[in-house]
């Protein structure tokens, strides 16, 4: 018992130690690091603030008009179409956002198609509007990859809104603007404060989108603090004010969360009026097209410009499958060894906060599940900060080669990011074994391990099987750490497609891209799938 403790206490601290090498910087305060500061104060910090403020507002903005919008449509009426809706809502989640990016800026650009043809048919002169590589382009992009967050939960909330309170308010003459104004989209502020902060946790810790279109945000800035300006302890300070400003949008989304379970909770009963209501004619038609256009801005529209891009490609340039099968192998082989460790970790962990409940396992597990809201670029640092101490104390250290010539540090990068994934995928799973399964099993002499592998494991599998799918969905979508600590020629279908669409060969980049978002696909199919058994 006192060796697995050990090995959970080892664990934890693996995992947590990228974020506490990045606060342990600060240790190493000195007066070069406070002239670093005060230079980074009067030129590029400032601008990062700025840059990273307009774009969560954008993005803050953009995701709760659509997601709340279209939530409410289907949540609340009824037209044709509208079950269809339901899932393809869903759809842009498939869709990395740098995808998007890649699409739309050859698309809109001033020698894309769209601009091209719109000066031959009308003889205009010039660029017809500002470059798409840009702040707005950029929170116009994230906003329609994101946008599924916010809708998610603010359809759930309507879904288990107060129908009697619904009811009420009709039976005392309330209007139907009224009662989706004062009574339904009030319930669901929780739900869109929640909604959004996932958003916008998402949005600082983007990369790809960012640097694409050349906007300096925290995340760009880290990466040119320490790949371009070799200075690793600006990138050390810029990680932790990211890392504070994350830690707020977390503080909100959990917030958030633990108000819209209360109201959850108080919801509760049917009511006569809790049946979506008929929409005809130019209502449905409206209705309609609020739903159908973030489907089609977010997921349809890239995905057919991406796939023109690689028809295209196809005809002029023989594709080098060789080369694709390699990317495509080293994504699937990472995807596949960090989602196996991962889920076996997080079965591990559950299991013992499980069958010992106490504050120490439920705080260890909650702290390895923060992980999950820490930015990429921050994981990065945090792994090789140490390992530039360790270089300058030891010299003939092997620890650098192992971190950055072999998949360890990859590995151990994609575990600190996804295991809190598999952690909730296998906790959903134990909520519904109940605690009488484990008090009848002990009756009968079956404890420990033959508790898990008789007894959980059967009814786990489905669960299980859910969180290897998520994590080695969102491991063969990372950027930044692939980027970074990828191993020599270890190319992944992410870094390609970032680095062919940076080279302008967005033919070429179309595969890798369009690859990635049949992958996704997977995860969103069996999201809709619960939403409509639900």
């Amino acid at each position: 018992m006192r060796l697995i403790s050990l090995l959970r206490l080892l664990v934890i601290l693996l995992l947590a130690l990228p974020v506490l090498m990045v606060l342990a910087a600060w240790l190493q305060w000195n007066a070069g690091s406070a002239d670093i500061l005060l230079r980074m104060y009067s030129t590029v910090l400032p601008g990062y603030v700025l840059s990273s403020l307009s774009l969560c507002f954008w993005v803050a903005l953009g995701v709760i008009s659509m997601g709340s919008v279209s939530a409410a449509a289907v949540t609340l009426f009824d037209f044709p179409g509208r079950r269809t809706l339901e899932w393809a809502l869903l759809l842009p989640l498939a869709m990395p956002a740098y995808v998007v990016a890649y699409a739309y800026s050859d698309f809109l650009q001033f020698s894309g198609p769209v601009q091209t043809s719109l000066r031959q048919l009308f003889g205009w002169q010039g660029p017809l509007w500002p470059d798409v590589r840009s702040l707005w382009g950029a929170a116009a992009v994230l906003s329609c990859a994101l946008y599924p967050y916010v809708y998610l939960l603010v359809r759930a909330a309507l879904v288990e809104r107060a129908p009697q309170l619904m009811e009420a308010a009709r039976l005392l003459g309330a209007g139907l603007a009224r009662r989706i104004f004062r009574v339904a989209l009030p319930l669901a502020r929780p739900a869109i404060a929640a909604g959004a902060a996932l958003a916008l946790m998402e949005t600082l810790a983007d990369f790809g989108v960012s640097s694409y279109f050349g906007v300096t945000t925290f995340s760009t800035g880290i990466y040119k603090a320490w790949l371009v300006m070799d200075d690793r302890v600006a990138a050390a300070q810029l990680a932790t004010l990211l890392l504070l400003l994350v830690g707020l949008m977390l503080a909100l989304e959990q917030r958030a969360q633990s108000r819209l379970r209360f109201a959850s909770q108080r919801s509760s009963g049917q009511g006569s009026d809790s049946q979506p209501m008929r929409l005809r004619r130019w209502a449905a038609a409206l209705a309609f097209f609020l739903c159908a256009m973030p489907i089609l801005l977010g997921f349809v529209l890239p995905f057919l410009i991406m796939a023109h891009a690689l028809w295209q490609q196809n005809l002029s340039v023989s594709i080098d499958w060789a080369k694709f099968s390699q990317w495509t192998f080293n994504s699937l082989y990472l995807g596949l060894l960090t989602s196996v460790l991962a889920v076996g970790l997080a079965l591990s962990l559950a299991f013992s906060q499980r069958v010992r409940p106490s504050a120490w396992h439920r705080w260890s597990t909650q702290a390895v599940g923060l992980g999950y809201a820490v930015p990429g670029v921050i994981v990065v640092v945090g792994l090789l900060l140490p390992i530039g101490w360790l270089q300058q104390a030891w010299p003939q250290s092997q620890a650098g080669f192992w971190l950055t010539a072999t998949v360890l540090g990859l590995v151990w990068a994609y575990l600190v990011r996804f295991i809190a994934l598999a952690l909730q995928a296998v906790q959903v799973g134990y909520t519904r074994i109940p605690m009488s399964t484990d008090e009848a099993s002990r009756t009968m002499g079956v404890y420990r391990t033959a508790l898990f592998t008789r007894v959980h494991w059967p009814l786990l599998k489905r669960s299980t099987a859910a969180a290897l799918l998520l994590v080695l969905v969102d491991v063969m979508k990372e950027l930044p750490a692939s980027l970074v600590l990828r191993p020599f020629n270890t190319d992944t279908l992410a870094v390609m497609a970032y680095q062919l669409a940076r080279d302008e060969r967005l033919g070429e980049a179309a595969l890798p891209s369009l690859a990635l978002v049949l992958v996704g696909l997977l995860p969103v199919m069996l999201l809709s799938r619960t939403l409509r058994k639900s």
